[in-house]
């Protein structure tokens, strides 16, 4: 006779889908749709985040925006080089000195940033077409805690 194994500690029911799973498969449906979708406007999904992060910080390094993108510093080194040889961004020499170069979006890089977001805004509307304001505002809420918990140089 053979031992039984002991059960697994509690699995949720399948109507209570783990919630990192859910999370997994929302993230490779969006990731999917913004590949396509930002390809039409000529940007990888990496270019469009260190684009939409360009606009949100003053001229962080290919380093910083590495992190951010979840790249290699080398694989972000190949994007900004691409995005300044298209002019949507432009380096310039970082206020301390040394030998950092800080990025900064182009009026070219503002314009194409803009065309992918309203695509972007077209992939979200179909996405939360029903889902209501509140819920809406708490799954954001939620989403901002969970990367934060998570993020490696959280306190």
């Amino acid at each position: 006779m053979t031992a039984r194994r002991p059960r697994p500690a509690a699995q949720p029911a399948a109507s209570g889908a783990r919630l990192s799973y859910l999370v997994f498969r929302l993230e490779r449906r969006i990731r999917a749709r913004l590949d396509d979708t930002l390809a039409r406007h000529g940007v990888t999904t990496t270019e469009y985040m260190a684009l939409s992060e360009l606009r949100t910080r003053d001229g962080p390094s290919s380093a910083e925006l590495a992190r951010i993108a979840f790249v290699t510093p080398q694989a972000m080194n190949l994007v900004i080089r691409d995005l300044e040889r298209r002019g949507l961004i432009r380096r310039d020499p970082h206020p301390e000195g040394g030998r950092t170069l800080c990025a900064r979006l182009t009026a070219e890089g503002v314009s194409v940033l803009r065309r992918c977001d309203t695509s972007l805004d077209d992939i979200e509307a179909v996405m939360l077409a029903k889902v209501d304001d509140t819920t809406c505002e708490t799954l954001r809420d939620g989403l901002t805690v969970c990367a934060r918990a998570l993020r490696p140089d959280a306190d």
